[in-house]
């Protein structure tokens, strides 16, 4: 199935999703947009791309999708309502609906742990470090001239500082806050280790490549399209050169991703 080329029919539904960044064949910056896009290929639903801004998204964020389903549109904004919305009208499947409580609490939890305390370590990172912050701002704000470029860089290092500050992940040291960041990626290759033994024993000790995930189960749930989204981010964000250094050694994490590009995104460059 093709993605993100010409307008593409799904039960009379066409789904562009909308990236940030214009062009296709490669990742984005944005963790959550990765996320997205793996939780449609799982379902094979297809969809366009296009580049899209904050002004014109629901929330004032990216991503956010527009479905058109005759003369009608509806635009939805954030990763997870747009997959529950997608749910709701039967078009992608419920990736947790057949497991146990217990097993929703860790996926849950693992969603948490991606994408409210990683996330946050991350931004200052990129945002704060001033060497990291003048390639995020370029990047970022790439569609405006050189002058908007650096206005807006200023108003949005302000708001990050205060939103870190807040919320506690700014008023650590540099060194603390690497600690904690390397922490997470350190429990995460250890988690991923042991899903990869979980699948080999499911199959007498043999490695047929396939994907494995995160919980140690035979399918997906919803966690490894936040997890894939993170790991995707770090590897191509230029901003994050500290993560991205870190991921690379961490040798499940990179087997984790490369099998979900495999079989997902072989259509995209690979970092």
């Amino acid at each position: 199935m093709s993605y993100g080329g010409s307008y593409l029919w799904t039960r009379h539904h066409i789904v562009t999703l909308f990236r940030g960044w214009t062009g296709r064949g490669y990742y984005v910056w944005s963790p959550f947009v990765t996320k997205l896009e793996l939780r449609l290929r799982l379902s094979n639903l297809p969809y366009q791309t296009a580049g899209g801004s904050p002004r014109t998204a629901p929330t004032g964020k990216i991503p956010y999708v527009e479905v058109t389903e005759g003369d009608q549109k509806a635009a939805v904004g954030d990763s997870g309502l747009i997959a529950k919305h997608f749910e709701e009208r039967g078009l992608i499947d419920d990736l947790n609906a057949t497991l146990t409580p217990t097993s929703k609490a860790q996926d849950l939890a693992m969603r948490a742990l991606m994408e409210d305390r990683l996330y946050f370590f991350s931004m200052r990172e990129r945002w704060m470090d001033m060497d990291n912050f003048y390639v995020q701002r370029d990047k970022a704000l790439e569609a405006f001239s050189y002058p908007f470029r650096v206005l807006i860089g200023q108003l949005i290092y302000r708001s990050h500082t205060q939103t870190l500050h807040g919320q506690g992940t700014g008023r650590f040291t540099a060194e603390e806050a690497r600690k904690f960041r390397e922490e997470i990626w350190s429990t995460l290759n250890g988690l991923l280790e042991e899903s990869r033994r979980k699948k080999a024993q499911l199959h007498d000790g043999n490695d047929d490549d396939s994907c494995f995930w995160c919980l140690g189960g035979e399918r997906p749930t919803e966690c490894d399209t936040t997890v894939f989204g993170f790991i995707n981010s770090a590897l191509v964000a230029t901003s994050g050169p500290e993560s991205a250094r870190f991921v690379r050694n961490l040798p499940a994490v990179m087997d984790y991703a490369g099998r979900i590009h495999n079989a997902y995104f072989p259509d995209y460059e690979r970092w």
